[in-house]
């Protein structure tokens, strides 16, 4: 299993190839941390139908035009279109070269660059996932969700192999390693949207997630739960590390500070503790 970076990575990609497990909420709130951690973030969407990162932040700013009174952070949109719904149904080599002029944009003009990717196998999510130093994987604590990494006998519930999705994590990493770059291929599956179930099945997942980090070189940490503040913030461009006593839209209650102790654990769990948002912790 890899170590934790040494370093910042500087390009983080948040994927899998399953919708619903909650990619655009975590690359929501890791970009909000970093920012407030002081780090300039360029990010990109992928998601050209839907573009949740993209349209949040757009939010966010909208938002901030209406408060001349409050001053948060920004990242750079460095999306490869304007039109994303145009792009996703242009041929494959105008989406590559969209992708490219807008990869060395973000590269050149942040300290990290996030990409948000779809629930899909397409070549724009491919690009990406060949160009992170850290990929992101939340899944839901279920073995819907796992089969999105490895596949599992559905009698015995031992591990048979991992997914297609595995394996190209697998040939991104020799891909980088053949490019003679130090610092490995990082790869984190978050535990993501963790509810109340039963503790067996729990444990049964956590079993074969943990034959399947062995074998694929993946660690795991914990995500966030599916929380109302997500979405009551949503529709401002905020998340709880914006909360503060000039920035309260909505009523702050004790489930917000524990909310907020869950993206702390998140930064820890991807080695980028130096953005976990401990000084906000602290002025609660």
């Amino acid at each position: 299993m890899n170590q934790r970076p040494t370093q910042m990575p500087r390009v983080i990609v948040v994927g899998n190839e399953k919708g619903g497990a909650g990619k655009s909420t975590i690359a929501i709130h890791l970009t909000a941390a970093l920012l407030h951690g002081g780090a300039k973030v360029a990010i990109m969407d992928l998601d050209l139908r839907q573009s949740s990162l993209a349209k949040f932040y757009r939010n966010r700013h909208a938002w901030l035009a209406s408060q001349p009174e409050v001053s948060l952070p920004e990242p750079l949109i460095r999306n490869p279109s304007e039109d994303g719904v145009a792009l996703h149904r242009a041929e494959a080599a105008e989406q590559m070269a969209a992708f490219e002029i807008a990869f060395a944009a973000g590269h050149q003009d942040a300290d990290v660059l996030v990409i948000d990717t779809p629930g899909g196998d397409t070549p724009l999510s491919r690009a990406a996932h060949a160009r992170a130093d850290l990929i992101v994987t939340p899944m839901n604590d279920s073995f819907v969700d796992f089969d999105m990494l490895g596949s599992v006998n559905p009698v015995t519930l031992e591990l048979e192999k991992p997914s297609l999705y595995s394996e190209a994590v697998w040939e991104a990493r020799k891909a980088r390693a053949m490019t003679g770059q130090r610092q490995p291929l990082d790869w984190v599956v978050l535990r993501n949207r963790l509810a109340s179930v039963d503790a067996r099945n729990r444990k049964r997942v956590d079993d074969r997630l943990m034959a399947l980090a062995k074998r694929v070189g993946f660690r795991t940490g914990p995500g966030l739960r599916d929380r109302v503040i997500y979405r009551e913030l949503f529709p401002f461009g905020l998340t709880i590390a914006d909360l503060s006593a000039k920035v309260r839209p909505i009523p702050v209650a004790l489930s917000h500070v524990a909310a907020r102790q869950e993206l702390r654990a998140l930064m820890h769990s991807l080695g980028l503790s130096a953005f976990s948002g401990d000084e906000l912790l602290a002025a609660e």
